[in-house]
């Protein structure tokens, strides 16, 4: 009951928070994809009948507004059939000097990872990359990838605590700090 009324207060607290702080200049991008165009299969999760290879998307980011002091960045796909999505990746506490993630850096055992950065768990239950496999015909699933400038050095958060409880509450907490987000979207659907 305890794990219910928690979940139902993180979503009430973050449907109520802006989703978007836009700062001119403010910018993302994947050199693997565009901005609504198709992700590769690196980048695709490698089980549950998909067969890519399961690598965070390099990123990279610019123009962040002064005062920004780390980041956070996330993967989600609003199209999955969920009631509240479907968190792919979650990184918080990068440092201010930054400016963006190799790929694969969100990989299992990573040492790719800036010094004192963490993942927190996504939906699949784990603390690091899961790319997307949506249903067989399904019309492509939207992927958000946002970065969040961030007025706090580091966000208060656990990365033990299980599923979307961990991404509810890094997106809860980082649009309550957030200076600035920037935001890509990646396509991809898996056909009959």
């Amino acid at each position: 009951m305890r794990n219910i009324l928690l979940t139902t207060g993180l979503s009430l607290l973050s449907s109520m928070l802006p989703t978007d702080v836009r700062a001119a200049g403010f910018m993302l991008a994947a050199p693997d994809f565009p901005d609504g165009g198709t992700i590769p299969s690196a980048q695709i999760f490698d089980a549950g009948g998909c067969t890519g290879g399961n690598h965070s998307p390099a990123l990279s980011w610019s123009a962040e507004p002064p005062g920004t002091q780390s980041f956070a960045v996330t993967m989600f796909d609003p199209d999955a059939p969920t009631r509240h999505g479907w968190w792919h990746w979650t990184v918080f506490n990068i440092p201010a000097g930054m400016h963006g993630l190799p790929a694969d850096a969100g990989a299992a055992h990573t040492t790719l990872l800036p010094v004192g950065a963490g993942e927190g768990r996504s939906d699949f239950g784990f603390s690091w990359y899961g790319g997307p496999c949506p249903p067989v015909g399904d019309p492509p699933h939207h992927y958000e990838i946002t970065i969040y400038a961030l007025k706090v050095a580091q966000l208060p958060l656990n990365a033990a605590v299980p599923g979307e409880m961990a991404a509810a509450m890094l997106r809860a907490n980082a649009l309550a700090n957030a200076l600035a987000t920037a935001r890509i979207t990646g396509l991809y659907g898996r056909p009959h």
